[in-house]
């Protein structure tokens, strides 16, 4: 049986699913589930995807397929590559706050993160005036040519992200991918062996996948003191003009985690977003629930700074951000594009308060306040944002 493999693949991932050490309610277990479902989604597209002669991009993750704490405000593209090869990248440049291209040399495993080989965005490439580009990534030395970019041994993956700080104004752009000489010509008739062989290798991607993401915060942030945040320091993995601030948090209902950042300026930083995750290395539902804000999105206070309201509670403040049930679990602060290194002063401050003292504790707190049907608008907003960008 072709699919034998990987149908043993999925009895074996549901048992890591079951058996993780953060399930302990039936909202554990059927969020697991769910990303259980997504993970075999994406990893049968993958292992699909694996065409390094007749290359093409995938979305990496998503709404409804989520990875290793996948950002609310990003989309994820990737195309599978060989060291000995030229490939040409074409495309359009959307309007969205980021865009930037990174080359890995393999991919995540529960032992160690790919080594990034090349990672640029697009203040290093040539853009014509209507918003086209080309661009090559090839063995040969960079020497001068223009927009090409060497790739060094080993690389097996180019990713590009979009990265949107205005989801109701930006738009995405274009991006294409195929082997210089290529076009024209096709591939060779799958072969029932070839079919196999993805089933096996679907499978063995879908339990690398859910060990190496449930490893994943061990390295990264449960050795930092809980409610807590980082210095701004660059992103592990080797992302061009990227910073972050990472924690995890543990609050009772009653408790409120009040999270002070300076407003990054536009020419510092176009991008900068924060975000919760869940005790499975992934987003909270950013579609139906404010579980991020943008610097965009955020309401700022006089004195400058965004305060991020994390509370079960509704404290009826515009940059609450709803835990969803989840008692604990992952925070982020992300900048992108940035022109410069950021100091300490440029983190976050964390404070955790009583919820009924929050009109007391919180500072600008009557400028926070939204009524119910406030609140309602922006979670359309977000709604009718995300569907759009789905299918932009």
């Amino acid at each position: 049986m072709a699919t034998q493999s990987f149908a043993e693949a999925i009895a074996e991932a549901e048992q890591i699913i079951r058996s993780a050490p953060h399930v302990h309610t039936e909202q554990d277990l059927a969020e697991g589930l769910d990303y259980l479902a997504g993970s075999i989604k994406s990893c049968l597209h993958l292992a699909w995807a694996y065409e390094r002669d007749f290359p093409f991009f995938v979305a990496s993750t998503g709404p409804y397929a989520k990875l290793g704490l996948d950002n609310p405000d990003t989309l994820y593209f990737h195309a599978y590559l060989r060291d000995d090869a030229e490939y040409v990248v074409t495309g359009r440049r959307g309007t969205t706050a980021d865009l930037s291209f990174q080359v890995l040399n393999g991919d995540y495993s529960p032992a160690r993160s790919p080594d990034s080989l090349t990672a640029f965005d697009d203040r290093d490439i040539e853009i014509a005036p209507d918003g086209t580009y080309e661009l090559r990534f090839g063995p040969e030395p960079a020497s001068s040519r223009p927009n090409y970019f060497t790739l060094g041994p080993g690389s097996a993956m180019l990713i590009a992200r979009e990265v949107y700080s205005d989801w109701d104004s930006e738009r995405r752009g274009e991006i294409r991918i195929h082997r210089a000489g290529a076009l024209g010509a096709a591939p060779p008739p799958v072969t029932t062996e070839q079919m196999a062989k993805r089933y096996d290798v679907a499978g063995r991607m879908l339990i690398s996948r859910l060990r190496t993401f449930l490893a994943f915060p061990e390295w990264h942030y449960l050795k930092l003191p809980v409610n807590t945040m980082t210095e701004p320091r660059p992103t592990p993995g080797g992302l061009a003009t990227q910073y972050s601030s990472v924690g995890h948090y543990d609050l009772d209902d009653d408790q409120v985690m009040i999270i002070a950042v300076p407003a990054a300026a536009r020419a510092d930083a176009p991008y900068q977003g924060f975000q919760l995750g869940s005790r499975w290395y992934i987003s909270l539902d950013y579609i139906n629930h404010q579980t991020s804000l943008t610097a965009d999105q955020a309401r700022v206070d006089p004195d400058g700074k965004i305060r991020f309201v994390v509370s079960e509670r509704d404290p009826g403040l515009a940059n609450w951000i709803e835990r969803t049930g989840h008692r604990r679990g992952y925070l982020q602060i992300r900048w992108q594009r940035l022109a410069r290194e950021l100091k300490p002063e440029d983190g976050p401050e964390v404070e955790i308060v009583p919820f009924d003292e929050l009109p007391q504790r919180l500072p600008h707190y009557e400028r926070q306040r939204v009524s119910p049907q406030e609140w309602a608008d922006r979670i359309a907003a977000r709604q009718v944002a995300v569907a759009k960008r789905m299918l932009g």
